[in-house]
C-alpha cells in the first residue's frame, strides 16, 4: 500500500511542482524512488517530528502542497500541538502519510502502535482522515486528499498489505463501499481490518446468514448519509476497527446513529476497548487478541444472531 501511494505521489507531482515530500528519517526503502526523481522536492528533517510539522505548514503557506511521511503514531501523536496549532487552524495544505497504522508494527510494542491517533485528530477542524483499507483504496485516498484544499491524514497499512479489490474495480473513499448489501446485520469497517471483516462475513454467508458489509475509507468527512439509510433499515449495525473504540471509527457511526429520530440499529463497537497494547506480536496476533480478527469477528456476530 505504502509504495503504491508513493507511486502515485510520483504522478501527481509530475504534473504539480508544488508537490513536495517531507520524512522524518524513515522510509528507507520507499520514499527512495520520489528523492531521485524530485530531490529538490523531497527533505529529510530527521528524528524532530514537531520542527517537521511546522516546517510543512510553513512550506504550505508559501504555496507548496506538502506530503509528511512517518510511522504510526510519530507524525502524528508526537507532534499533536503542531498539527492543531501550525497545520489545521491556519488550514495549510499538509497531508499527513502515517505507515504502520494499528498493529502493523506489532513486535515493536505500544509505542510503535497506532492505535489512538484518529480520536486525537478527528476534532480539528479542517481535517480529513482517511484509513484505507487496500492499495486501491489508498490511492483513491491520496487523489481525494490532493483535490482538498487543506489538512489530511492518511493511514496507511505497513506493506504487503491484503488486496480486495480485482484491479478493474474504481474506488471511490468519499462513499461506503457496499459489498453486500444492507441486512438486520451490517459490518462497517474502516482501514486494513477490513480484510478480517471480509473473511468472517464471506464464512457467515456461507452458513446462511444474510449480512452486509460496508467499508468507509474515509472517515472524516464521513459518509453519514449511508449510515442513517442502513441505520433506519437494520437491527443491528457492527463497526470494526484497528483502534481505540473511544473517538475512532466507531464512535463516529455511533454518533450519527444516536442523532437520527425514530427507528434506528443499534451499534456493536468491536476495537480495542480501552487499553493500551502492552501484549507484542504480529498483526494477525495481536488482532486475534484484542478480538479484531475474522474469527473474533465471526462469534461477535453469530452471538448477536
Amino acid at each position: 500500500m505504502r509504495t503504491t501511494v508513493i507511486e502515485q505521489l510520483k504522478e501527481l507531482a509530475k504534473e504539480d511542482d508544488k508537490i513536495a515530500l517531507i520524512t522524518g528519517d524513515s522510509g528507507y526503502s520507499v520514499v527512495e524512488t520520489f528523492i531521485e526523481k524530485y530531490p529538490e522536492r523531497c527533505f529529510n528533517m530527521g528524528i524532530n517530528e514537531q520542527a517537521t510539522a511546522s516546517i510543512a505548514a510553513g512550506m504550505a503557506l508559501e504555496g507548496y502542497k506538502v506530503y509528511v511521511y512517518g510511522i504510526g503514531n510519530f507524525p502524528t501523536l508526537r507532534c499533536l500541538e503542531q498539527i492543531r496549532n501550525d497545520i489545521c487552524y491556519h488550514n495549510a495544505e499538509v497531508t499527513i502519510l502515517a505507515t504502520g497504522g494499528g498493529f502493523a508494527y506489532g513486535q515493536l510494542g505500544m509505542s510503535h502502535h497506532a492505535t489512538e491517533e484518529v480520536a486525537a485528530m478527528r476534532p480539528f477542524e479542517n481535517m480529513r482522515i482517511y484509513m484505507p483499507a487496500d492499495p486501491k483504496e489508498a490511492v483513491s485516498a491520496l487523489n481525494d486528499s490532493y483535490s482538498h484544499h487543506g489538512p489530511a491524514y492518511i493511514r496507511l497499512g505497513r506493506g504487503h498489505d491484503e488486496k480486495i479489490y480485482d484491479s478493474s474495480i474504481k474506488v471511490d473513499v468519499t462513499k461506503a463501499i457496499s459489498f453486500y448489501d444492507t441486512s438486520d446485520i451490517n459490518v462497517f469497517a474502516s482501514g486494513t481490518v477490513l480484510a478480517e471483516a471480509v473473511d468472517a462475513v464471506k464464512t457467515l454467508k456461507d452458513k446462511g446468514v444474510n449480512i452486509g458489509l460496508y467499508s468507509f475509507p474515509r472517515v472524516k468527512p464521513l459518509d453519514t448519509e449511508t449510515i442513517i439509510q442502513v441505520a433506519e433499515k437494520c437491527k443491528t449495525i457492527v463497526t470494526v476497527e484497528e483502534h481505540s473504540t473511544i473517538g475512532g471509527f466507531g464512535s463516529a457511526v455511533a454518533e450519527t446513529v444516536s442523532g437520527m429520530c425514530g427507528n434506528r440499529a443499534q451499534v456493536v463497537r468491536l476495537g480495542l476497548n480501552d487499553t493500551f497494547t502492552s501484549v507484542v506480536g504480529s498483526q494477525a496476533y495481536l488482532r486475534n487478541y484484542y478480538g479484531i480478527s475474522s474469527d473474533k469477528i465471526l462469534a461477535c456476530i453469530e452471538n448477536i444472531v
